[in-house]
């Protein structure tokens, strides 16, 4: 089964033999990722649930056959040694817990450099886009990773292009998503690539999932829009994440982290070049805008839901800052999701 003319920014039409996926689970990994994934190659392989392996075949690869245990304590036994990886269409590493020292063997980072040396696409579900980048397998490459872990990947891989408002990201020969429920959207664009749309669509009906997203669909929730280092201005901004429809007042933000209002002023305009109003506004329209992409709320909901008491004061801050009306950007959204749809439907 050879790679060289399948690339995952590439589309492929339905194929007669199966999708192969080979599995690196880490130790602590995260069940939920690793889960959804397989469930949604499942179901679009079933024919007439029996749990089938007819379109679709997976392995759980190990150095050991030693029981693999999650971050929730459920374990896992791999089904396969190390095989030669030209045997998978993808290899998908699920990462876990990061407090985990090693989560991988030696010998299992060995065999995804040689799987990447042989052109096979390497997919870092959850954490497993760590793993990838400490194997120095994501130089080149877009790296997904969930808000909460854009930090410590920056840090760790000072090198790589990261990306935390996507779901998942397809580059070329990686792949890589935030975790969670984005691990079934990026196992149902494979199923949809290398499989059929019908196949997608029987597996998420099964889940009860009512769409699945695509890589240009964004992160529910975003880390704050700036790192600063100090603890008063994490913690206000903090605060005004968890009142973003209002019901605050700079003086009550100041009190909650010690300080006077003037203080605090002062704090932000030396930490963060900004007003602590300018600071709550920013981060209420962030908010609006990740709204506004992933929901099809009514604008003047979405305007209620941080703080804008009417539309016309929530449109005109918001085109001063992302110099589009929010009907615009919804919009503009909406036509870059659906081109590429439209191009491997073409296809």
């Amino acid at each position: 089964m050879g790679h060289s003319a399948q690339s995952l920014a590439s589309e492929v039409s339905p194929q007669a033999r199966q999708l192969k996926i080979g599995f690196v689970l880490a130790r602590a990994f995260t069940l939920s990722a690793f889960a959804l994934f397989v469930d949604t190659l499942r179901l679009a392989s079933d024919q007439l649930d029996r749990s089938g392996r007819v379109l679709a075949d997976w392995q759980v690869l190990g150095s050991t056959r030693l029981l693999i245990t999650s971050s929730c304590g459920v374990q896992v036994a791999p089904t396969s040694d190390f095989i030669d990886p030209c045997q998978f269409d993808y290899i998908a590493v699920v990462g876990g817990l990061l407090t985990v020292r090693e989560p991988v063997d030696h010998e299992t980072t060995r065999f995804l450099k040689l799987a990447a040396s042989k052109g096979v696409p390497l997919l870092g579900l959850c954490t497993g886009s760590f793993i990838l980048a400490e194997a120095g397998l994501m130089k080149e490459h877009q790296t997904c990773v969930s808000w909460l872990h854009y930090h410590e990947f920056r840090e760790r891989f000072p090198g790589h292009e990261v990306r935390p408002a996507r779901l998942f990201n397809l580059d070329r020969k990686r792949g890589s998503c935030a975790g969670g429920s984005s691990a079934a959207d990026l196992a149902a664009a494979l199923v949809r690539r290398h499989i059929s749309r019908d196949a997608e669509r029987n597996a998420l009906e099964v889940l009860q999932i009512e769409k699945a997203r695509s890589q240009f669909d964004i992160q529910t929730r975003q880390p704050l829009y700036e790192y600063f280092n100090d603890s008063r201005v994490m913690a206000a901004l903090i605060t005004m994440e968890q009142h973003l429809e209002g019901g605050i007042t700079i003086e009550q933000l100041a009190a909650s982290v010690g300080l006077s209002r003037r203080q605090l002023e002062r704090l932000f305009t030396e930490k963060t070049k900004m007003s602590p109003a300018l600071a709550f506004r920013r981060l209420r329209l962030d908010r609006a805008k990740q709204i506004l992409l992933t929901s099809k709320k009514p604008i003047i909901e979405v305007a209620l839901d941080v703080g804008f008491v009417n539309t016309s004061h929530f449109t005109k801050e918001f085109r001063r800052t992302y110099g589009q009306t929010p009907a615009e950007i919804r919009d503009s959204a909406a036509r870059l999701r659906d081109a590429p749809r439209e191009t491997a439907h073409q296809r």
